[in-house]
């Protein structure tokens, strides 16, 4: 393990920051929809605080290399409202999250699963996806005539697109769950992954196959990715009917001759994680 590398906070520091944060954020933005200004404020808000109580990969190596596939699929994606951030949070769930504004946080557990650099950036152009289409400002303004208690779980539940507050104590936990995205919302961020990842120069059947990972992984019970969105077999039957409509493309990347092995690798040493028997890449 690299010295200094990751920051080591106990869960309720975390748990108690983040519902300070989204209860602040829910009396901030009172009624009505919230602006690409109020967003941004917001955004700069919660990644403030998850710099100070999340644990972090802090590897230049890993995340340059997160970020790079990122800023790729953004800049395949057009003109956007935000500035888009990249992180690693290390936790072996398979999860990912969008917070508002363009901070995008991806689990290592969901980069060890990844079977190639398509997977990977499919989970990646996923959450740009909630927040290049204001997924968040929409949940928000659904639920704006709610209490400031119940805005705080909407925006703990938009937030954390993958069920990231699923163990919060209390309320809140069920509020979160509750008022995730929307199925049609996951859909479509699905869709907007598709779309864009051939743009990015990433072969968008890296979300089917990942979904497919998924699914293998269902038999964890501790996998948060289930808690918020819509089943694995609905996103793989509407991602496969999307592939098909989508006209094929040479040259697109699937494997990032051995990078993405590299990473892992640097991960598990990062981590002290062992590599599961059985699995390879595609």
């Amino acid at each position: 393990m690299w010295p200094n590398c990751c920051e080591r906070i106990p869960p309720a520091r975390i748990e108690a920051v983040l519902l300070t944060s989204l209860l602040l954020a829910a009396s901030m933005i009172g009624c009505g929809t919230v602006t690409v200004r109020e967003e941004q404020q917001l955004g700069a808000e919660i990644a403030q605080q998850a710099r100070g109580e999340l644990l972090f990969i802090k590897d230049a190596v890993v995340l340059d290399y997160i970020r790079s596939i990122g800023f790729e699929i953004v800049a395949a994606a057009g003109p956007q409202a935000f500035e888009y951030h990249f992180e690693v949070v290390e936790n072996d769930e398979i999860n990912a999250f969008a917070a508002p504004a363009g901070y995008i946080y991806v689990h290592s557990g969901t980069i060890l699963a990844a079977r190639n650099v398509s997977e990977v950036a499919s989970v990646l152009a996923h959450e740009i996806g909630h927040v290049a289409l204001r997924h968040i400002a929409e949940n928000y303004d659904r639920q704006r005539n709610v209490g400031t208690a119940a805005q705080a779980g909407v925006l703990a539940a938009s937030l954390f697109g993958f069920g990231g507050l699923a163990n919060l104590g209390s309320g809140l936990a069920s509020i979160a769950l509750l008022n995730s995205f929307s199925r049609a919302d996951e859909l479509e961020a699905d869709a907007f992954a598709i779309e864009v990842m051939p743009a990015a120069g990433y072969d968008p059947r890296g979300m089917l196959t990942f979904l497919q990972v998924v699914r293998l992984e269902s038999g964890n019970a501790a996998l948060a990715f289930f808690s918020s969105h819509p089943a694995t077999e609905d996103r793989i039957e509407e991602a496969s009917a999307l592939l098909a409509d989508t006209p094929e493309r040479t040259g697109l990347e699937v494997g990032d001759r051995g990078r993405l092995e590299i990473i892992q690798r640097r991960i598990r040493l990062l981590t002290r994680k062992v590599r599961p028997t059985g699995r390879t890449p595609l």
